[in-house]
C-alpha cells in the first residue's frame, strides 16, 4: 500500500468514526424539556422497556386531578389488586412515563408492578399487540409512593397513537390506606383480583369501574405536538354529563380542533389536559388534611403549573362559587380569586384564555340574585379585565329567547351541565389562536 493510500483509508476510518459518534449523541442526547423531572432508567428492563432515542417534545397527552379519597379503601386500598386505568391520549408519541399519587394516602404505597399498553381497542382491558411494556421508577421495577406524595416513572419506548386508549396498570401487594382518585371519569376502568399487571388479554379484569385511580399524568414524547395546553375547571369540564366511554367533553374536541388545524392555520401545535374536578370552586375547598375537591387557588401550582410542558391556560371556574355559598357571595370575590389564578400563570410567562359562565336557569340551584352574581362575572371578563383572551361559553349555550337558560338541544337535562352536544359547541367557539403567544406585561 502506497503512503498515499494509507492517508485516504485513515481518513476513511476518521469519517466513520465521526458518523457513529453523531448518531449515537443524537440517540441519547433528546431533550424532554422537563429538567431532572425525567428520571431514565440507567439499565435495562424487562418487555423491551427502555429510554427514548427519538427526537421530540415531551408534553401531556392525559392527566386527571387528584379529587380524594376513595370511601370504602380506608385500610386496605386495593391490596392483592391489580388496577387497570383507561386513559385517552391527546397526543402521540414514541415514548411515555406516567404520574402515580399518593395525595391521600395515610401511609406508603408500594407498588411492586406497573406496566403501560396500548388498548386493542377502544373501551376494552385487553392490550394491542406488542405493545405491553413494564414501567421502571429509577431503574427498579417498584417503588414506594409516600403518603402524600407523586413518583414520575422513568421513560419507556413504546408507540402511543394520537386519539388511542392507553393502559396504566398498578398492583399493590399491601394494605396501603385509603386510595387516591379521580371520580366522574366518564371512562370505563377495570380491576383484577391478583397480580395480573402484564395480562395482555384482559379477561382476569371482570370488575369495572368509573374512577381512575392513583394515576394522574400520562406523557409522550411527541412527534407531532410541542406543547400542553392545561384546563382548569369543575364539572362542566370534568365532562359529568357526556357520555361514558365516548371522550366527548368540551376538551376532547378542542383536543380534536387543534389537531385538524396544524399545518393548516396559525393555530398552535398543542396537547390538551384536562384539569377538571366535579364540584370544584375557586375558593373554598371541601373537608381534611389534605382537603377533598381542593380549590382552584390551591390546586393552581400542582395541577396547572407543573404539568408537563405548559404552554397556555384555559380557565372555566366560578359558576359552584355561586351555588355553593348560602350567602350572597360578591361577584368581586370571584373575579378577584380568578384574577389571582391569572396572576400564578403570568409568573411562569403563560398565557390565558378564560371562559364566561353559562346559565343555569330551571336547575335546582338557580336564584334571580345568584343569575345577577353570574352576568355581573361575566361583564369583568368580556370587558377584559380578566383574561387574556375570553372564549364566551355564556354567548354560545344559551336560549337566545331566555339568554338566562341553556338551549334545549345543548342542555343534558339538568339544566346546569351541557349535553354531548353542548360540549361540543363549547369547543367549536374556541379561537385557537388565543392560546398562541405568551403573557401581556400587564392585564
Amino acid at each position: 500500500m502506497t503512503k498515499r493510500h494509507g492517508y485516504a483509508l485513515l481518513a476513511a476510518i476518521i469519517a466513520v468514526i465521526v458518523v457513529l459518534s453523531a448518531a449515537i449523541y443524537v440517540g441519547v442526547s433528546a431533550d424532554d424539556g422537563s429538567g431532572d423531572r425525567n428520571n431514565l432508567a440507567s439499565g435495562r428492563a424487562p418487555h423491551n422497556s427502555a429510554a427514548p432515542a427519538s427526537t421530540g417534545a415531551w408534553v401531556g397527552a392525559w392527566s386527571a386531578s387528584p379529587v380524594g379519597a376513595e370511601p370504602g379503601t380506608e385500610t386496605n386500598g386495593m391490596a392483592g389488586r391489580s388496577v387497570r386505568n383507561v386513559v385517552h391520549a391527546s397526543a402521540g408519541g414514541t415514548s411515555a412515563r406516567v404520574t402515580l399519587s399518593n395525595l391521600y394516602g395515610q401511609q406508603p404505597l408500594n407498588i411492586t408492578h406497573a406496566t403501560i399498553a396500548v388498548a386493542a381497542t377502544v373501551n376494552n382491558a385487553a392490550a394491542a399487540t406488542d405493545t405491553m411494556r413494564r414501567l421502571t421508577f429509577g431503574g427498579s421495577t417498584s417503588v414506594i409512593v409516600p403518603a402524600g406524595e407523586q413518583v414520575l416513572s422513568d421513560a419507556v419506548r413504546v408507540r402511543i397513537p394520537h386519539g388511542s386508549d392507553v393502559l396504566v396498570t398498578t398492583y399493590s401487594p399491601t394494605p396501603s390506606g385509603p386510595v387516591t382518585y379521580h371520580p366522574h371519569a366518564r371512562q370505563i376502568s377495570y380491576v383484577a383480583d391478583g397480580d395480573r399487571t402484564e395480562d395482555v388479554s384482559g379477561t382476569a379484569y371482570t370488575e369495572q369501574s368509573e374512577y381512575w385511580r392513583y394515576l394522574t399524568a400520562l406523557d409522550v414524547l411527541s412527534d407531532d405536538s410541542v406543547g400542553t395546553v392545561v384546563v382548569l375547571g369543575d364539572s362542566l369540564t370534568d365532562g359529568i354529563t357526556s357520555t361514558v366511554g365516548a371522550n366527548h367533553r368540551w376538551t376532547d374536541v378542542l383536543s380534536d380542533r387543534l389537531r385538524d388545524a396544524a399545518g393548516s392555520s396559525d393555530a398552535p401545535r398543542y396537547s390538551v389536559v384536562n384539569q377538571g374536578i366535579s364540584g370544584n370552586q375557586i375558593l373554598a375547598a371541601g373537608l381534611g388534611r389534605p382537603a377533598d375537591n381542593p380549590s382552584g387557588l390551591s390546586r393552581f401550582g400542582r395541577d396547572v403549573l407543573d404539568r408537563t410542558n405548559v404552554k397556555a391556560v384555559v380557565i372555566d371556574l366560578g359558576v359552584n362559587d355561586i351555588l355553593r355559598n348560602p350567602n350572597q357571595v360578591d361577584p368581586a370575590t370571584i373575579t378577584d380569586g380568578l384574577r389571582k389564578l391569572v396572576r400564578q400563570a403570568h409568573a411562569r410567562g403563560l398565557r390565558v384564555a378564560g371562559a364566561t359562565l353559562m346559565p343555569f336557569q330551571g336547575h335546582r340551584g338557580y336564584t334571580d340574585a345568584r343569575d345577577a352574581v353570574r352576568q355581573a362575572v361575566n361583564a369583568e371578563i368580556r370587558a377584559g379585565k380578566v383574561y387574556d383572551a375570553v372564549v364566551d361559553f355564556d354567548a354560545a349555550l344559551r336560549d337566545p329567547y331566555n339568554p338566562r337558560r341553556l338551549r334545549g338541544d345543548y342542555d343534558s337535562g339538568d339544566h346546569l351541565h351541557p349535553s354531548d352536544k353542548g360540549y361540543k359547541r363549547m369547543a367549536e367557539v374556541f379561537d385557537l389562536e388565543d392560546l398562541k403567544g405568551s403573557a401581556p406585561a400587564e392585564l
